[in-house]
């Protein structure tokens, strides 16, 4: 379902459900390529984690799209194709010893995109009042919100601050 001209907040919010259904298979891919640049275990294991949580939320997004009675389909989204271009330049280049900073920023850096892009989403269904898929829009945002303190929290202690 290709839209080129936006008219309607609904098609705004249908443009918007698509991309972020193409954000979050994008950071799927992208959070294999995270994991197998990090270095340490428990690094990996927290981005193996999000894939999985990553799985649910694409579930969900799946679920809403039949909740709001739009066909499902994707539209690109070149944000997330930028902070994953971003983060493969940046791995390229960095030294061993940095791979993790490196790879834990580069998903908090994604983290807080998406979480900015449930925000868009959740607040006209809010207004349309589709309670069941509002709660699953909210499920996915609360994940992301919860995976990007793990991010931070785990790049504070490498960094010993």
């Amino acid at each position: 379902m290709s839209q080129t001209h936006l008219e309607t907040p609904e098609d705004l919010l249908r443009f918007q459900l698509r991309t972020a259904m193409t954000m979050e298979e994008d950071s799927l891919a992208a959070l294999g390529e995270l994991a197998e640049a990090a270095k340490s275990a428990d690094i990996k294991k927290l981005f193996t984690h999000h894939a999985e949580e990553t799985h649910e939320q694409i579930a969900n997004l799946q679920q809403v799209f039949r909740l709001l009675e739009v066909p499902e389909s994707t539209a690109a989204s070149p944000s997330t194709k930028g902070i994953g271009k971003q983060a493969e330049a940046l791995i390229a280049r960095t030294a061993p010893e940095l791979r993790d900073q490196v790879t834990l920023s580069a998903a908090l850096g994604n983290e807080h995109y998406e979480m900015a892009a449930y925000e868009a989403l959740i607040l006209p269904v809010q207004v349309l009042g589709a309670t069941d898929a509002l709660a699953l829009l909210k499920a996915n945002a609360e994940q992301e919100i919860h995976t990007s303190q793990e991010l931070s929290n785990r790049l504070k202690q490498l960094l010993g601050a």
